[in-house]
């Protein structure tokens, strides 16, 4: 389609005349969006009629000039998607991208560029922000499209050059701030963290701090130990963490011993003034929620990774604490039980979710929301408590670039280029496609390897997940089932009728009328 004439016309006809409207999917509403299916009934119709394309288009074709607007960003899925040509003629849900890029780094300070050049009402400047989230590929679009320094050739000055500069602490900071919120908005999916979070929200000083400051394990040590958890309460979890292994309380065992040691612990965490996830963030946290899928579960740990960098390290350190104590309790068979009418595992989350999270302002499904983070929490506390270096070398990079910034010629502008990620380098289509079953498809793989691999499930329950999920990922599924011999192979596994030993004979049974 691209080759032949009209093209052009048809790619601004579309986005000029595409019926777009409200639609509901998976509970949530998602306004100014077509389905892949109304969007090729509405473009096969034009096609037909045009007399560039003409009558002998069909709808795969149709599809195909789809898939290729998304993969040059005519349009995107509702998430902020595109990059891909992965568009089925179905109900899934796309929209026309804005055409903003992302919100820009802020400028650094006035006295720290005051050499940088004569024209400083153009330092830094990039486009206008955007309330779209920024998908990782246009992120690196958008900075090749500003304006490069050039070499400097011999017969430039010497001072049209720039030497070294230092950067002002609060320059970090700020940089900081806009790197968190652009991961955030993109990982999230929203056009925007409005309502979510604000920049006053992101304090510079806890985030290095969480992410320096760590033992070998990760968890964060506190400079001001008042601030830390008492000893005592240190003691009482870690006895329950190593139960019966490790005991270093003062007083000898007894008979339901870990049922009070346990009973400190909870009414220590229960007396606390604020959750540990704070009132502040609660909006924040909530909003992830949606991520809990089994399919969303890398994403979601990626987006808890971050904002619980947000948190104040000593509230940090209790919640990590908390929820590897939680975790090991909940995984140790030798636990006794610790309550005569509930498991282990739903105790825990019970006991535990309301000095984990919750509103100022308590409501009816707060305890619903709080159960389903801090057992989410618990089951991944290992990766999300994992300092996320990748955010350090982006800002790293960027202010490094920002240090070693030459200047051009006086009425030229200064390019100062955003920070580079290590999964941002600008890759092949092939590359691209190959990383993407690699990172973001490889939990969807494994949740297939699991069902399948279930003994648990019966063959009807595991063919109605195998049809289920054939039907949400296609791809995958073919990929692992390519033919239909190698799916039969699977589920033949009824068991057989086995003839009987001895055929008998039914007895003759004669009359009793000679």
């Amino acid at each position: 389609f691209a080759g032949r004439p009209g093209w052009n016309e048809i790619t601004r006809y579309f986005r000029a005349g595409m019926p777009v409207r409200r639609h509901r999917q998976r509970f949530r509403t998602h306004g100014s969006c077509f389905t892949a299916a109304e969007a090729a009934d509405w473009l096969h119709q034009v096609l037909r009629s045009n007399s560039s394309f003409g009558p002998d288009v069909t709808r795969q074709q149709t599809v195909q000039l789809l898939r290729k607007f998304l993969k040059n960003h005519v349009i995107e899925d509702v998430k902020g998607r595109w990059g891909a040509e992965n568009l089925e003629d179905n109900g899934a849900l796309y929209r026309f991208p804005s055409t903003s890029p992302v919100k820009p780094l802020p400028s650094p300070p006035r006295e720290n560029l005051e050499n940088l050049s004569g024209d400083k009402g153009k330092l830094f400047k990039l486009p206008s922000s955007s309330k779209r989230p920024l998908k990782k590929q246009e992120f690196l679009q958008s900075l090749e499209n500003l304006p490069r320094p050039k070499p400097d050739g011999m017969e430039e000055k010497k001072e049209d050059t720039l030497q070294r500069r230092e950067i002002s602490q609060e320059y970090v900071q700020e940089t900081w701030k806009n790197i968190i919120m652009i991961h955030l908005q993109t990982i999230l999916g929203l056009p925007s963290l409005e309502e979510l979070l604000q920049p006053a929200q992101i304090v510079p000083e806890f985030i290095m701090y969480n992410m320096s400051n760590t033992s070998k394990h990760g968890v964060v040590i506190l400079q001001d130990k008042a601030e830390d958890l008492p000893h005592w309460v240190l003691s009482a979890m870690k006895c329950l963490a190593y139960w019966p292994r490790n005991n270093d309380m003062s007083q000898g065992t007894y008979s339901g011993f870990e049922r009070d040691v346990f009973r400190t612990v909870a009414d220590y965490f229960l007396s606390l003034p604020e959750p540990l996830l704070t009132f502040e963030y609660y909006e924040l946290f909530v909003n992830i929620l949606d991520l809990l899928q089994p399919h969303l579960e890398p994403i979601a740990v990626e987006a808890l990774q971050i904002c619980c960098l947000l948190l104040p390290p000593p509230n940090r350190r209790k919640l990590q604490l908390l929820m590897r104590m939680m975790a090991r309790i909940s995984d140790n068979v030798d636990m006794p039980r610790l309550h005569d009418a509930m498991g282990t595992r739903s105790l825990l989350i019970q006991t535990f979710s309301r000095c984990v999270l919750r509103c100022a302002e308590e409501g009816d499904l707060d305890e619903l929301l709080s159960t389903r983070l801090v057992s989410f929490l618990m089951d991944h506390q290992q990766e999300i408590f994992q300092v996320p270096t990748y955010l350090q070398i982006a800002v790293r990079d960027h202010l490094e670039y920002l240090k070693l910034a030459q200047c051009k010629e006086q009425k030229e502008e200064i390019c100062a280029i955003l920070p580079t990620y290590s999964y941002c380098k600008q890759i092949t289509p092939q590359e691209f496609e190959e990383q993407k079953i690699s990172t973001s498809q490889a939990a969807v793989a494994e949740l297939l390897e699991n069902i399948i691999k279930d003994k648990n499930l019966s063959v009807k329950d595991k063919k109605k997940k195998l049809k289920q999920f054939q039907k949400e990922y296609p791809q995958i599924y073919e990929s692992r089932f390519p033919t239909t011999e190698t799916e039969a192979l699977l589920l033949e596994n009824k068991p057989t009728i086995k003839q009987p030993m001895l055929s008998l004979r039914k007895p003759k049974f004669r009359s009793l009328r000679y």
